[in-house]
């Protein structure tokens, strides 16, 4: 059981939180490009942290689904609905057997995320991780984006529960900043600053640069005032991180992402901080971008209180709601079925006798069935009564049992 791609959209891969651990080897870490969206689909559907999920960008999937199960979607708007109607974001929603997921075009953002409730796809490990790395063409579904007629299985054939479904939704989420025309990022100053003129400092963090549409998951090309360095930006290559900012020798800087090289030989300005780096991915091209500068421990600040947000959420979803289960729903529910399985098992012998369980039980109360009532009864156990009168009898025919013997053998000698 699992979901059968109709539509593949764009750009539409299996990924998850990453591959670390290899880019001494030449492999890219891949991974979401979008951590916080990716963070809160795996959450709404109560999954593991490091599940895998679908990402996909600008036109999103049509997906049918092959059995019962829950979904979220988080990340840019994709005028998702499922059979037809509107299937709201940020929200966990039951699809049944049969069911056709639609995802149109971005209205809002680049990427989107599809998370699947009950472990989410049975997809392969790769070297510790089940994203897709595009260039190798390992990880996530055969290595490729997918395409028409692919059949991907789920980790849980049938997901038709989740307790207190109700809570599992989040407000939408102002942090991407939508609505706004122009988005300040944070950057943590970088390796080689000192390569570039105080000029070409300040233009960087003072002046308004653009998404150009030179723009994919190996990264972001950014268009506007030149960065000046003292002496050329060639260096002997490094390592590249998430978000390092480099900037060639036409002077523009180029935003490194999930897909980027393992290393690089232009100077590096400085780092985007992790939790900006959504905010930067979901703008389309032509969108403006400031740049402001924070040192190292205000970016640990700012991951520290976004993990924090993170287990405030969890706990938000996990709160009881009106369309939970009841206790006292469930109970109507059970006691015609249990009534029922009583009155057919008043001819069967039970295991144990109303006697035995009266002597154990003391003056406890046995639950008797009244078949003239219909229902279920609590009635005084005289089972106990009646077997503390058969001890009763029981020795008294003891006690005069060695007197009858006497008689017996007294006539016998006669």
């Amino acid at each position: 059981m699992g979901l059968v791609v109709r539509k593949p959209g764009v750009y539409t891969s299996v990924q998850d939180n990453g591959r670390y651990g290899y880019q001494g080897s030449g492999f890219s870490p891949n991974g979401v490009m979008d951590h916080r969206a990716y963070v809160m689909a795996n959450l709404l559907v109560e999954n593991d942290p490091h599940d895998c999920v679908l990402e996909f960008a600008l036109a999103g999937p049509t997906l049918r689904f092959t059995t019962k199960t829950i979904i979220a979607l988080t990340g840019g708007d994709f005028s998702a609905t499922i059979d037809r109607k509107p299937a709201p974001r940020y929200t966990a929603l039951m699809v049944d057997r049969g069911s056709i997921l639609r995802l149109g075009a971005a209205k809002t953002g680049c990427y989107g995320y599809l998370a699947i409730a009950g472990g989410s796809m049975r997809i392969p490990e790769v070297m510790g991780s089940r994203s897709t790395n595009l260039k190798c063409e390992i990880g996530g579904w055969k290595g490729r984006t997918l395409i028409v007629g692919d059949y991907l299985p789920f980790v849980t054939k049938n997901v038709d529960f989740l307790p207190n479904l109700g809570s599992h939704r989040i407000d939408p989420d102002p942090y991407y900043c939508f609505g706004e025309e122009e988005i300040t990022v944070r950057v943590v100053p970088g390796p080689q600053e000192n390569l570039f003129t105080e000029e070409g400092i300040e233009a960087f963090y003072s002046q308004t640069y653009l998404t150009t549409t030179k723009c994919d998951r190996m990264g972001y090309r950014l268009d506007g005032p030149e960065i000046a360095t003292a002496c050329g930006s060639d260096i002997i290559s490094d390592g590249i991180a998430f978000g390092a900012v480099q900037v060639p020798s036409h002077g523009r800087p180029i935003i490194m992402l999930a897909d980027r090289q393992t290393t690089g030989g232009y100077a590096k300005i400085g780092t985007i901080a992790t939790v900006d780096i959504p905010k930067l991915v979901q703008r389309p091209p032509g969108s403006r971008i400031r740049f402001e500068a924070v040192t190292v421990q205000e970016a640990q600040a700012l991951l520290r209180a976004e993990a924090r947000q993170f287990e405030g959420l969890a706990l938000r979803v996990r709160r009881p709601s009106a369309d939970g289960i009841s206790p006292r729903r469930t109970a109507r529910r059970l006691a015609p079925i249990l009534e029922e399985q009583a009155r057919k098992s008043q001819a069967n012998t039970l295991w144990i006798n109303q006697a035995d369980r009266a002597e154990r039980v003391g003056n406890r109360n046995l639950l008797h069935y009244d078949e003239t009532a219909g229902s279920m009864k609590r009635v005084a156990s005289a089972a106990r009564t009646a077997a503390s009168t058969e001890q009763g009898t029981t020795a008294q025919q003891a006690a005069s049992a060695p007197a009858v013997a006497a008689s017996d053998e007294k006539n016998f000698k006669e």
